[in-house]
């Protein structure tokens, strides 16, 4: 009994002993559960020993709110090794930015290797210290990493309300990015303040909560086009200074301490260097001697000029003729194409930087860029890869103004560049809302609207309401694609004051910026009526999209002369003329026959509209149709009239085959799901039913032929200008040759209507004697 006893009272020292010992790293582990209601941690006092640093992210940023992490400790900067970081790090390090959270952390120099010193290896943070300084490590500068370990961060860009920058260090640093809580430009003649976007204006800094305004001492043109180009605008202007000048002696201004020292080629004001510091009168005020506020007069990109409301009523279309974004879901964001040798091809993302995307984005229209995307993340391009290793200074006026190669070998379209370029706040997304749905991407279509001369919430008539009007919605309210667009919402239990209906006759192209700019009744007709008939969407974040290979077309065309006994089925489902009822068993048709690819190159799944409930069985065939009307193919002269026409029902939508590392996803058989999954592509092989142009009433010639994927919009995608497939069509009697087989908007409008080669009818021509 004495020996159980003696070894249970040791065994508990020692549990009581390793319980003390480990009781930190347990409460390590659990740093990230949430705190209880009514708990509010303090953050713990800087203890006097530990030293002052400053933080800044550097390298080869894609967004301002990133980077390889630096640290400036004893005079001198130097990085971070990725050894034992963690998101308690990262947090650390981004709140200390001024920053609310880190979003992510990334190793192995993911941001471009640093140089000198690394200062901090084996890093371990509990998450609530208030500098990187406090956590733990092997020491400053004791490390066996190399600069290939380089840690890096991604911050959120929620800044922390009412952040103040600690300048204590700003005697021993010379390059110190400026970090403020906030930035805006302040309308302050009467002509700006009622008008939107805010074009001109005071330039204000938020710090400790408190807007500021900046001494314009040592305020230059390149500081003015960073800060437009943050607002979503190309360039600066000069402005009427006196007017400014005498404005600025009637008010008493609070200003910021500092000047900004700008390149004029960042993306973002946190990329700029703070300046020095201004003069401080008695007291701790601070004085802008000699000076006033800091103004900006920024220039608009066309889309966006304000008072041209005519323009707005247009569908949005970029400004350059040599650039184009495809694909985003947002005005300003998108796949970057660039047009050479009447051409228009993707570039590649090697070495894509800020710098680069500002250029693109500036060049279209709109301000900085906010992001570059690498990795094909707004979908993949298809045919020619154009530019790749893109480095740009950033005051070029086109990217293809840029240092660049044309090697392009080892690039494929899943590393196709993109940008999220900064866009003018227009207030589009105040004037529309979703009401009633489940979750905030999908509703009853309510807008603001201007009724008998009060503004009015009301519904939209579901009258022709489609998959293109629901694009603009959804863009509207930056909720990405649209999804579904519904002409029944009576399950949607939207606001009760706004059941009436208050727009009608909506037709848009799918690219306007607001669902006002599309056409639509002067005056409200809507038989219909509002409520459970009003129109509503679904948006998604990602969307399909479909692209045909044009070159497959011109492959496997050929004629061939069928007997009407087996047609009976393809009869039957009306894809042979109309002249076909009256031919014999014993007759024939010839028939233009192809094969077709088409493939997914977007950010989703390719899926039918209807569930396999609602699919109609052909007995005949014996198959079920997904969708009953996935492709038209047209036979046109060179008038552009019509001569023959086919129609592809979707029998069956399915992965025939896919990139490498794709793993196919739908297949027909017994019954199954259908679709295209990304990075792969279905094929309709020229052998079976339907797969054809019946030309048996066609006299030889030369045609255009064309191919339409999803031509009734009833899946959605994110880019319907591609789904159109044209090709040059020569008949004799006995042989069909297809080629030039191109996308639709793959090539130069030059070269388009070359090949269209007609404009108008050729029968009114005066004859050539």
């Amino acid at each position: 009994m004495e020996r159980f006893l003696d070894f249970t009272f040791n065994h508990c020292l020692f549990a009581l002993f390793l319980s003390a010992y480990l009781s930190p790293l347990s409460l390590a582990h659990y740093e990230h559960w949430p705190y209880q209601p009514g708990y509010s941690p303090s953050p713990p006092q800087q203890p006097g020993d530990v030293p002052k640093i400053q933080l800044r992210l550097a390298g080869n940023k894609r967004k301002h709110n990133e980077g390889r992490l630096e640290v400036l400790y004893n005079g001198e900067w130097g990085t971070v090794c990725d050894d034992d970081f963690s998101i308690h790090s990262a947090n650390v390090a981004c709140r200390q930015l001024g920053y609310v959270e880190a979003v992510s952390w990334i190793p192995s120099s993911k941001y471009g290797k640093g140089e000198g010193r690394i200062w901090l290896d084996n890093v371990y943070c509990t998450g609530k210290e208030t500098t990187l300084a406090m956590c733990t490590s092997n020491g400053w500068g004791v490390s066996d990493c190399k600069h290939t370990e380089d840690v890096g961060v991604v911050c959120s860009e929620r800044r922390i309300p009412g952040f103040k920058f600690d300048d204590s260090l700003l005697n021993q640093i010379e390059n110190i990015n400026i970090q403020v809580e906030d930035v805006r430009i302040q309308p302050v003649l009467g002509a700006f303040r009622k008008r939107l976007p805010v074009t001109e204006g005071y330039v204000e800094i938020k710090e400790g909560g408190v807007w500021k305004q900046i001494c314009d001492r040592n305020w230059t043109t390149k500081n003015a086009r960073v800060i437009c180009g943050t607002f979503g605008f190309p360039g600066e202007k000069k402005y009427n200074v006196n007017i400014y000048k005498m404005t600025a002696s009637q008010k008493k201004h609070r200003f910021w301490a500092y000047s900004i020292d700008c390149k004029g080629t960042e993306a973002h004001l946190s990329s700029c260097k703070l300046g020095n510091r201004i003069s401080t009168a008695t007291g701790g005020n601070i004085t802008c001697v000699n000076g006033m506020p800091a103004v900006v007069s920024c220039v608009p990109g066309r889309a966006f000029a304000p008072g041209s409301r005519t323009r707005f009523r247009k569908a949005f279309r970029q400004e350059h003729p040599l650039v184009r974004l495809k694909g985003g879901a947002k005005t300003g964001e998108g796949r970057v194409e660039v047009l050479m040798n009447g051409e228009w091809g993707t570039i590649c993302h090697d070495q894509w930087s800020l710098t680069a995307a500002s250029v693109v984005c500036r060049e279209l229209g709109f301000g900085s860029a906010q992001e570059a995307i690498s990795g094909a993340r707004l979908g993949q391009g298809m045919g020619l890869i154009h530019l790749n290793e893109v480095e740009c200074l950033g005051y070029e006026k086109s990217i293809t103004d840029c240092k660049f190669t044309t090697d392009t070998q080892r690039c494929g379209h899943e590393e196709d560049a993109s940008v999220r370029c900064n866009v003018p706040a227009m207030g589009f997304e105040n004037q529309i809302r979703l009401s009633g749905g489940r979750t905030p991407l999908e509703g009853r279509v309510e807008v603001l609207q201007n009724y008998n001369g009060t503004l009015k919430w009301g519904t939209v008539c579901s009258d022709n309401w489609g998959t293109l009007e629901a694009m603009v919605v959804c863009r509207q309210l930056n909720l990405g694609y649209a999804e579904h667009a519904f002409q029944e919402t009576w399950y949607w239990q939207g606001d009760g004051s706004a059941d009436q209906v208050v727009m009608s006759g909506v037709k848009c192209s799918g690219t306007e910026m607001a669902l006002s700019h599309c056409r639509h009744h002067t005056h409200v007709n809507c038989p219909r009526g509002g409520g459970p008939n009003a129109a509503g969407v679904s948006c998604t974040e990602v969307a399909a999209d479909l692209l045909i290979n044009a070159k497959e077309v011109e492959y496997t065309s050929y004629l061939e002369d069928r007997p009407m006994q087996m047609l009976q089925c393809a009869l039957e489902e009306n894809c042979l003329a109309s002249a076909a009822v009256n031919t014999s068993a014993s007759g024939f048709r010839r028939l233009l026959r192809f094969s077709s690819q088409i493939h997914n190159v977007g950010q989703a799944d390719f899926r039918p509209r209807h569930g396999r409930h609602a699919w109609i069985w052909h007995e005949c065939h014996r198959h079920y149709h997904s969708m009953e009307v996935f492709t038209h193919y047209d036979l046109l002269d060179l008038n552009g009239t019509k001569v023959a026409e086919g129609n592809k029902a979707s029998f069956c939508l399915e992965d025939s085959d896919c990139a490498p590392g794709i793993q196919r996803q739908y297949g027909c058989a017994n019954f199954g799901e259908q679709g295209i999954t990304v990075g792969c592509y279905d094929v309709y092989q020229h052998n079976i039913d339907c797969q054809w142009i019946d030309v048996t009433d066609v006299p030889p010639g030369e045609y255009i032929f064309m191919i339409h994927v999803n031509p009734q919009q009833d899946v959605a995608e994110s880019d319907y200008s591609n789904n159109l497939m044209k090709c040059q069509c020569r008949l004799s009697a006995q042989r069909a040759w297809m080629f030039n087989c191109h996308i639709a908007n793959s090539v130069s409008e030059a070269i388009e209507e070359q090949f269209n080669h007609f404009k108008g009818l050729m029968t009114n021509l005066v004859p050539t004697r």
